[in-house]
Parts: structure tokens; sequence; C-alpha cells
């Protein structure tokens, strides 16, 4: 006879492995949110940063704010 025991923390509680994935997988997406902002960003010209109050100096520290916040 089988017997199957679930009980609601472990029901509730994600794996250590499903806890790794997760941050592997946000840790990609913003990496890849940075390296979007950060590729548009350089492709403006300085007319157009100058308009969005923004200069080529400032240009990296905007893509790290978009995808890792303050």
């Amino acid at each position: 006879m089988a017997y199957v025991n679930t009980s609601r923390a472990a029901l509730a509680r994600p794996s250590l492995f499903g806890d790794v994935v997760e941050a592997l997988r946000n840790a990609i997406a913003r990496r890849k949110l940075y390296a979007r902002t950060l590729e548009e960003l350089r492709s403006l010209s300085d007319r157009d940063l100058s308009d969005l109050g923004l200069s080529r100096a400032m240009i990296t520290e905007v893509a790290r704010e978009a995808a890792y916040g303050k």
C-alpha cells in the first residue's frame, strides 16, 4: 500500500532549485534590458539625447538604473 503525505508547508515553500532558476532568469532578463537600453541610447544623436536631458556621459548610468534600479 502506498501512502502520500502532502502538507501545506511543503506545497507553499518553493524548492531551492526553483529559487535559483528564477533568480537566474531574472538576472538574464535584467542584463538583456540593460544591453538593449544601452544600445538604443547610444544610437541616438547628441541632439536627441539633449532633448531628453541627457549627455553621452550619462548613458551607462541611465541604462543601469533602468535595468537594476537605484
